[in-house]
C-alpha cells in the first residue's frame, strides 16, 4: 500500500494547515475602504436593485452563474454506506475540488441532517436562487431516484445525482467503444448488470437511450437474477426485471457479451468469464476492489477488453470525466435542466475523444509513452486538457437544440477558447503564439528523428497545422520508431544525409569557403557536414528549411556550433543569446541571458537587452525591461552593479525607445508596489517587468532553474536570439510538450525572419 492510502496520512492531508480542502477567495479587490464601501455597504444596493428589477440579472452581478451546490445527506458515502452528513463532507468537499480543478466551477458543499424526502426537496428547492446548479451527490436508493425526480421537475437550474448518471455517462462512452472495438453491436450484445443501485439503474437506462435493447438486460442484486416472478418487486427493480428462468450470476453470465458490475468485490469468478460470448467486455466498476481482480480477467480471457473504477489500471471509469464540464455547458447556457440529450451527447463527445491522438502531456501525466485508441484506451484520461473544450461544448449545443437553453451560444469557437483559458491562465501566450505558427506553418527540419519524442512532437505539430515536419535520420531506424509505436506520418519526408551524395559535396564546398580562413579545409567540411546538425544548417541556409530544431541527444555548444559556422548572425548583430520564456500563474516572464554569454560586458550587456526587446516584441508583448544586479541604483558598490549601472546608462542614451531600467534587484523588478514606494523615478514604475537580464550566465541560469522548480513555473526554451535564420537548440531529454512549445516558437521566429 502506498503511503498516500495509509491511514494516517489520508487525515494529515485534510487536517494540517487549514483544516478541510477548500476555501473561499474575493474575486474583487478588498485592499481599501472604498472596496469594502463597493462591496458591501452602501455600494452593495445598486446591484440589489437591478436585480430586483429583471431578476435575471442576479447573473450579472453575482456568482450565481458559476456557482453549484453539491448536496448530501449521507446516507450512500462512497462504500461506507449510511454514516451521515459530518462524516459525508470531506467526500463533498472533494467533489467541489474537483468542480474547480477540472472546469472552474465554484461549490458550496451542503451537508443536510434529514432522511425525510419531501424535507430534503423542500430545503433543496428553496436554495434555487443561491445556485446556478445542484449536483445531488451519495443519497441512498431508492430513495435518491424520487428525490432528483421531484427537484428536476419543480427547479428551473440544472440538477443532477452524479452517483446515478456521472457513471452511467462515463460507462456508455466505454461501451460503444469497447463494443466497435470487439467488433459487437450494441443493439445486438447480451448484457448482465450485476447490482440494482442508483448508479446501476441508470447505467442501464442510458445504455438503453444510446441503443441497446432491454430486452437484453439482465440485472441481479443480493438475492440474484431480478425477475417478473420475484414477489414485492419495486418499481425501478421491475423496470429491469426479466422473465428469463436463470437466477444466479453464473448462469446469467454464460454467454453474455458484456458485464456491468456496480455491486461488491470478487463476485466474479475466472470460470464464470470463460463461459461468457466470444470478446468478452467487463466493466468490473466495484471500489476499490472491482468485482474480478484485472489480473484474474485478463488472465482468464486474452480477448476481453477490461474496465475498472481503479486508477492503476487501464480504463478508469471515473465520474471526473463528466460531471465538471457537463454543469460547465449546462450553466454557460443557462439550462433549466439537464435532460437525455444532454447526457447523450456527453457521451458522444467522450467517445470521439478516445480515438484522436493523445495529448503529450496526458502520457506524461500517466507515465505512458505512447497512448492510443484500443483495448487498453476506450475512453479519454481524467487529466486529459480536452474534456472541457470537448464535452462542455457538446453539453451547451445539446441543450440549445433541445429548447432548454435560456442563453444562446453562437460563436462556438470563442466558447471553447474561453473554456480554455479558464484552467490555463499562463498558458495564454503559448495559445497566442500557437495560433501565429498556424497562421503560416514553416517547415521544421528536425535533426534527431531516430528518437521517440522528436517523432511524437513531429506528429503533433503536423496534426495541430503548426509545422510541416522534415525527418533527418536513418530511414529504416526512423520508421521502425514510427511503426512500433503507431505514430501517425504518412507523407512525411525523411532523409538519411548518408544518401545524399550530391548534397553533401555542394554543402561541403560552401562550408569550405566560408570558413577556408578559419581553419577548416575542404576534406574536413565534407567530412563535419555529413553530421546531421551541419546538414541540417546547410538546408536551412539554402532555403530546402524554415527551421531546424537540434540538442535533445547533444550538448548546446556542440549543436548551435554548426548554426553560428554556416548560418551566422543577422545583420548589424554582433552576438547571439539565449532566452527562456517563463510560463507562471501571474504572466509570462523572460529571462536572459541563461545559455550563452558566461560573463558579459557593458557592451555585451547592452546587445543583449537589444536582442530581448526586438524577440520579446514578435510574442506580441510590449517589452518591460530590467537589468539585475545585487544593488538598487547604488546602494552597493561592486563589480556587477557598476557594469549593469553602466549599461543602462548606454541603453537610455542610444536606445531611448526601450523601456528598461536597472540595476536593480529582482523582487522591486517584479513587485510595483515595492519599486514605486523606493525608487519613484524608476521607468518601470507602474507595472512590473516581464523581462530580466542577469549580469552573467551563472545568476541566469539558477534563476531560471529555481523558479522552474519552486515557483512551478513551465520554462519554455532556450529561445535562440541573434541567428540570421531559425535554428533552435532543446534542452537535453526535453518533453515531447517541451518540444512542440520550441517548434511553435521556432515557427514564430521563422515567419519573423521572413518580414510575415
Amino acid at each position: 500500500m502506498s503511503k498516500l492510502n495509509r491511514k494516517q496520512d489520508a487525515l494529515d492531508y485534510h487536517s494540517k494547515g487549514r483544516p478541510g480542502k477548500i476555501e473561499v477567495i474575493p474575486t474583487k479587490p478588498t485592499h481599501s475602504q472604498r472596496d469594502l464601501t463597493l462591496a458591501y455597504s452602501p455600494g452593495v444596493a445598486e446591484p440589489c436593485l437591478q436585480i430586483a428589477e429583471n431578476v435575471d440579472d442576479v447573473y450579472k452581478y453575482t456568482a450565481k452563474g458559476n456557482l453549484v451546490a453539491v448536496i448530501s445527506n449521507g446516507t450512500a458515502v462512497l462504500g461506507l454506506g449510511d454514516i451521515g452528513p459530518e462524516a459525508g463532507k470531506p467526500v463533498m468537499e472533494g467533489k467541489g475540488l474537483l468542480f474547480k480543478i477540472f472546469a472552474d466551477i465554484d461549490v458550496f458543499d451542503l451537508e443536510l441532517n434529514t432522511k425525510n424526502v419531501d424535507e430534503f426537496v423542500q430545503i433543496v428547492k428553496a436554495l434555487e436562487p443561491t445556485f446556478g446548479g445542484i449536483n445531488l451527490e451519495d443519497i441512498k436508493a431508492p430513495e435518491c431516484f424520487e428525490i432528483e425526480r421531484r427537484l428536476k421537475e419543480e427547479m428551473n437550474i440544472p440538477v443532477m445525482h452524479d452517483d446515478q448518471h456521472g457513471t452511467a455517462i462515463i460507462s456508455s462512452a466505454a461501451l460503444i467503444n469497447a463494443c466497435e472495438l470487439q467488433k459487437k453491436k450494441l443493439d445486438k450484445v447480451k448484457i448482465v448488470v450485476n447490482g440494482a443501485g442508483a448508479a446501476a439503474i441508470s447505467c442501464s437506462r442510458l445504455y438503453v437511450s444510446v441503443g441497446a435493447k432491454k430486452e437484453n438486460i439482465v440485472m441481479l442484486d443480493r438475492s440474484g437474477v431480478i425477475r417478473k416472478d420475484r414477489h414485492n418487486l419495486d418499481a425501478t427493480k421491475a423496470e429491469f426485471a426479466t422473465d428469463r428462468q436463470i437466477s444466479t450470476l453464473e448462469e446469467a453470465i454464460k454467454d453474455a457479451d458484456v458485464f456491468i458490475g456496480l455491486s461488491t468485490s470478487d463476485v466474479l469468478t475466472a470460470d464464470m468469464l470463460k463461459t461468457m460470448a466470444k470478446n468478452p467486455i467487463v466493466f468490473a466498476m466495484a471500489n476499490p476492489n472491482p468485482e474480478v481482480a484485472y489480473d484474474v480477467a485478463v488472465a482468464a480471457r486474452k480477448d476481453i477488453i477490461m474496465a475498472t473504477g481503479r486508477s492503476d489500471y487501464p480504463n478508469q471509469v471515473n465520474n471526473v470525466l463528466g460531471f465538471p464540464y457537463i454543469f460547465r455547458g449546462a450553466m454557460d447556457v443557462r439550462a433549466t435542466t439537464i435532460n437525455e440529450e444532454m447526457k447523450i451527447a456527453a457521451v458522444k463527445a467522450i467517445a470521439d475523444m478516445a480515438k484522436k491522438p493523445v495529448p503529450e502531456s496526458v502520457n506524461l501525466a500517466y507515465n505512458i509513452q505512447n497512448l492510443k485508441y484500443g483495448k487498453d484506451y476506450i475512453i479519454p484520461k481524467p487529466m486529459d486538457p480536452r474534456l472541457i473544450t470537448s464535452v462542455s461544448p457538446a453539453v451547451a449545443k445539446a441543450a440549445i437544440e433541445s429548447g432548454v437553453a435560456r442563453k444562446i451560444i453562437t460563436d462556438w469557437d470563442a466558447y471553447a477558447d474561453g473554456l480554455g483559458r479558464r484552467l490555463s491562465k499562463e498558458d495564454a501566450l503559448l495559445r497566442t503564439i500557437s495560433s501565429k505558427a498556424k497562421s503560416l506553418p514553416q517547415r521544421v527540419l528536425f535533426a534527431e528523428a531516430d528518437n521517440y519524442k522528436i517523432l511524437k512532437a513531429a506528429q503533433i505539430v503536423k496534426d495541430e497545422g503548426i509545422a510541416t515536419p522534415i525527418l533527418l535520420g536513418n530511414k529504416e531506424a526512423v520508421r521502425k520508431i514510427i511503426i512500433d509505436n503507431a505514430l501517425d506520418l504518412d507523407g512525411v519526408k525523411i532523409i538519411d544525409p548518408a544518401e545524399e551524395k550530391e548534397k553533401i559535396q555542394q554543402y561541403a564546398e560552401f562550408l569550405y569557403k566560408k570558413r577556408q580562413r578559419r581553419g577548416i579545409n575542404l576534406p574536413q567540411a565534407e567530412k563535419l557536414v555529413k553530421d546531421r546538425n551541419y546538414f541540417g544548417s546547410c538546408m536551412v541556409e539554402f532555403g530546402e528549411a524554415d527551421v531546424l530544431i537540434s540538442g535533445l541527444t547533444k550538448d548546446y555548444a556542440t549543436t548551435v556550433r554548426p548554426a553560428l559556422q554556416i548560418i551566422g548572425t543577422e545583420q548589424g548583430i554582433s552576438r547571439v543569446a539565449g532566452m527562456y520564456m517563463m510560463l507562471t500563474k501571474k504572466g509570462p516572464v523572460f529571462f536572459g541571458d541563461t545559455t550563452i554569454n558566461k560573463n558579459p560586458t557593458v557592451e555585451e550587456l547592452v546587445d543583449i537587452t537589444v536582442l530581448l526587446d526586438r524577440s520579446v516584441r514578435k510574442f506580441n508583448v510590449d517589452p518591460r525591461i530590467a537589468i539585475l544586479s545585487y544593488s538598487n541604483f547604488g546602494t552597493v558598490e561592486g563589480e556587477v552593479p557598476e557594469k549593469t549601472r553602466l549599461a543602462v546608462s548606454l541603453l537610455h542614451e542610444k536606445f531611448p525607445e526601450i523601456t528598461v531600467d536597472g540595476e536593480m534587484q529582482g523582487n522591486f523588478a517584479i513587485n510595483p508596489k515595492l519599486l514605486k514606494n523606493n525608487f519613484p523615478f524608476s521607468r518601470l514604475v507602474g507595472e512590473p517587468a516581464n523581462t530580466l537580464v542577469f549580469p552573467n550566465l551563472e545568476s541566469g541560469n539558477i534563476a531560471y532553474k529555481l523558479l522552474q522548480e519552486l515557483g512551478e513555473a513551465e520554462a519554455v526554451g532556450p529561445i535562440l536570439l541573434g541567428l540570421n535564420k531559425a535554428v533552435h537548440i532543446l534542452q537535453m531529454d526535453s518533453s515531447v510538450r517541451e518540444i512542440v512549445n520550441m517548434t511553435t516558437i521556432a515557427v514564430v521566429d521563422a515567419q519573423s525572419k521572413q518580414g510575415s
